[in-house]
């Protein structure tokens, strides 16, 4: 007959709940997910709960632990830092996923910087004669950046009130800016409005008689009130033509400043032309000084020592016009050609 005594009884029913109460335990685990750390949380209020940041958090994901980032700001949060203030909301085995900390962005609405100057352009334009939208150049006295509001906010900015003094050229605005729902700011802003206008300008210093290139121009802008009537605005003006003057970068360029390539050089040596009905006389003379084609010069007839006036027809040539000193031939024809050397009675 087999005797088991009663402390061995109690041991077997101990070791039997303890098991059954491991397996239920176990198998509780198996059904139940385990809370997660998130690598990246996005919030849409100026508070971050526990389900922000952890999946599975069950009932406590609601609870606010920390304070949000501002208005479309990105700021990050310790792993550590999360452990410790969701062990205070009974929330243990958190599995951080081997995360070190959590980057939190707080959801905004941007309102770009080049809008806010938009606007201003657009209600100076509407109120005050300073031409399109596209030729207004608005400078603020204090950086104008990205605003960011709630995503909620309904409805876009405007221009509430602006005042421009044209002698001074100054303006003095209020934005009214959708801040949340159903709420709304203001904004005050300063600055300076030109209406400007595309002009030409020198890129780099060019010397006098240099022929213009496209390289050697640029479009810039500048105020309404530099213009003259000769200010050029368009690269064709000035493409091709040469400088009077020395011009340094950045000029301003004016028709008056330019003209036709020099075609001929002050010192070349040129062919002077005189034409009569029937006979045309020519003679070697030197530029007394240099002209683009259609331009009347001083040349020096190198055999009577005289100077003549005549007008640049081509690169190195010259023709005395018809009421000037007449030429006679000397009768040195070249062979093969029917032009003379001449020089003046």
């Amino acid at each position: 007959m087999i005797r088991i005594s009663l402390a061995t009884i109690v041991a077997l029913v101990t070791l039997s709940a303890s098991a059954a109460a491991q397996e239920a335990a176990q198998d509780v685990s198996q059904d139940t997910p385990h809370p997660v750390l998130r690598a990246e949380a996005v919030v849409t209020s100026d508070i971050v709960r526990i389900g922000d940041l952890i999946d599975n958090a069950g009932i406590i994901a609601k609870v606010p632990i920390f304070r949000a980032p501002d208005l479309g700001f990105t700021g990050t949060v310790s792993a550590d830092d999360v452990a410790t203030a969701v062990r205070a909301h009974a929330l243990y085995g958190l599995d951080t996923n081997g995360l070190s900390e959590v980057k939190v962005t707080r959801a905004a609405r941007s309102i770009p910087a080049k809008d806010i100057e938009a606007l201003v352009a657009q209600a100076l334009s509407q109120q005050y004669d300073l031409g399109s939208t596209k030729d207004i150049t608005i400078t603020f006295d204090r950086e104008v950046r990205s605003m960011f509001v709630d995503p909620t906010a309904k409805g876009d900015p405007r221009v509430a009130q602006i005042d421009y003094n044209a002698r001074r050229g100054t303006f003095d605005a209020t934005l009214d800016l959708p801040v949340g729902t159903t709420s709304r700011g203001t904004l005050h802003i300063t600055g300076r409005a030109l209406a400007t206008v595309d002009v030409v300008t020198i890129a780099r210093a060019v010397e006098r008689g240099t022929v213009i290139k496209e390289s050697d121009v640029m479009i810039d802008r500048r105020p309404r009130t530099e213009l003259t009537r000769d200010t050029i605005t368009d690269r064709k003006q000035a493409i091709g033509l040469a400088a009077r003057t020395a011009l340094q970068a950045g000029h301003l360029l004016h028709t008056a400043e330019l003209m036709k390539p020099e075609v001929v050089q002050r010192n070349d040596y040129v062919m002077l032309a005189f034409e009569v009905p029937g006979i045309k006389l020519t003679v070697r003379g030197k530029a007394v000084e240099g002209g683009a084609e259609g331009d009347t010069i001083a040349v020096l007839n190198e055999q009577t020592k005289r100077t003549i006036q005549g007008v640049i027809v081509a690169p190195g040539h010259v023709v005395v016009p018809s009421a000037g000193p007449r030429l006679a031939a000397n009768f040195q024809p070249t062979q093969g050609s029917a032009t003379y050397d001449a020089a003046p009675r």
